[in-house]
């Protein structure tokens, strides 16, 4: 294969845009909170980068990036928050540590279906609400974040973007089943730890809060079950509308839109069908997805050349092992966006591959790189995503939403050495030596 030369200076924006996401929400909050400014950095440096592409001769990869790459993804991701923003689960539980338990279980499971963001806003305003009583509950929104948001979505490319965006490389939808061992004994350690933290915590709590918390027993009620309908539709659409299946569907063409088109049409069916007041109830609104629309637009032109780069020169960076690609796709996911980073390691593989293929044994290949490769970057990405506030989109948006409801979260720094790096991070080597090598 013969690879496309681009200088070193034009991984300049994209180097830029990974560091304005990890430090500007930390270094200038205020500013961060307007999606506006998201748009003006993402212009700013995705606009140079799209001109100095087109006067390159490398339109076909511009146009690649954005309409075979940040179009699909926006418009799963859209669908899938506009559909879980409409079903509402109502009521007020026990509050006790075999119900907050269950509460993670189930969410880690859903996590993979409705992907790590529908999982979680589904399910942290019931889990917040029946642990209204209680005066120690920080722990539970931390282990939340953890499953729910982050490690549960690792078994399908509705789990979590970074999944999707290999799928989009040619990756199979029921390959990401394969991580099942990973996804299962990742999460019963953390689940396991949680429970007995969890007790602890729970035996300190007042017998008249425990008492009062009963007094307030309602039964949960789904409502808006009509989505779980359009959830499945978009479950089927990535699964089978792929060239896998219909031979008229060609990847990287505009055939492929068919798969697009099913899922929009479940987004725009669910806003028609769905009751206002359950929608208000989850208090949707749009300003997540505009987030992502806006930064993600901004990261997929600027790491154009960044990719080309990658696969260019490869075999300069000194990545010859699965575990190398493993720690390095998960640290790169703490601090940085996991999207951007499961991509970035994914070309990194594909050139190496290409360009040194007899530092690698493993003769199946997944997606175009060795699939043992493929395992430690899409595991990486998803549970290392867990490790910082930052690492998947989720977080934050579960952190905000339990301070709302004056739970008393750790700032940024504060939660990485009171919970990620002594809980978490054991947890993600430990899969490493079992599965990782």
């Amino acid at each position: 294969m013969e690879f496309v030369a681009v200088p070193t200076y034009s991984i300049i924006p994209f180097i830029l845009m990974l560091l304005a996401i990890a430090i500007l929400p930390v270094a200038t909050p205020h500013f961060w909170e307007s999606n506006r400014n998201k748009l003006i950095v993402s212009l700013i440096l995705g606009i140079p980068t799209a001109v100095w592409l087109l006067f390159n001769q490398l339109s076909e990869a511009l146009i690649h990036s954005i309409f075979f790459d940040y179009v699909p993804f926006i418009i799963l991701l859209g669908a899938l928050f506009v559909i879980s923003g409409g079903i509402y689960l109502d009521g007020d539980l026990e509050a006790k540590p075999s119900v907050n338990l269950t509460f993670l279980i189930i969410g880690s499971i859903l996590a993979s279906f409705m992907g790590t963001t529908g999982a979680a806003m589904l399910l942290i305003r019931p889990l917040l609400k029946t642990n209204f009583r209680r005066k120690h509950k920080t722990h539970i929104v931390l282990f939340f974040i953890a499953t729910v948001a982050n490690c549960g979505g690792l078994l399908t490319p509705l789990g979590d973007p970074p999944l999707f965006i290999l799928y989009l490389r040619g990756v199979p939808f029921f390959w990401f089943f394969k991580l099942i061992k990973e996804w299962f004994i990742c999460n019963f350690i953390l689940l396991t730890i949680f429970y007995l933290v969890e007790r602890y915590f729970y035996n300190k709590e007042s017998k008249e809060d425990l008492i009062r918390d009963l007094e307030e027993y309602k039964p949960l009620k789904l409502r808006g079950k009509i989505n779980l309908i359009f959830l499945l539709g978009v479950v089927l659409s990535v699964a089978f509308l792929n060239p896998l299946y219909f031979s008229f569907i060609q990847p990287h063409h505009i055939s492929s839109y068919i798969r697009e088109i099913a899922i929009f049409s479940m987004a725009v069916l669910s806003l028609i069908l769905t009751k206002k007041e359950l929608r208000e109830a989850n208090r949707f609104n749009w300003h997540p997805i505009e987030e992502v629309a806006y930064l993600f637009l901004g990261i997929f032109i600027t790491m154009t050349p960044a990719l080309l780069y990658l696969e260019a020169h490869a075999r300069e960076f000194g990545f010859s092992t699965i575990q190398a690609f493993y720690y390095a796709s998960g640290v790169l996911s703490s601090f940085l966006d996991n999207t951007p980073t499961a991509v970035t390691f994914y070309s990194l593989a594909k050139g190496l591959v290409q360009q040194q293929p007899h530092l690698f044994t493993d003769p199946v290949i997944v997606g175009g790189i060795p699939e043992h490769l493929l395992e430690g970057i899409a595991t990486a990405c998803v549970f290392f995503g867990a490790m910082t506030y930052i690492g998947n989109g989720p977080n934050f948006m579960v952190k905000a939403i339990a301070e709302h409801e004056k739970v008393p979260m750790p700032h940024f720094f504060g939660y990485m050495y009171k919970f990620s790096l002594i809980i978490l991070l054991p947890v993600f080597i430990l899969v490493q030596l079992l599965f990782i090598h």
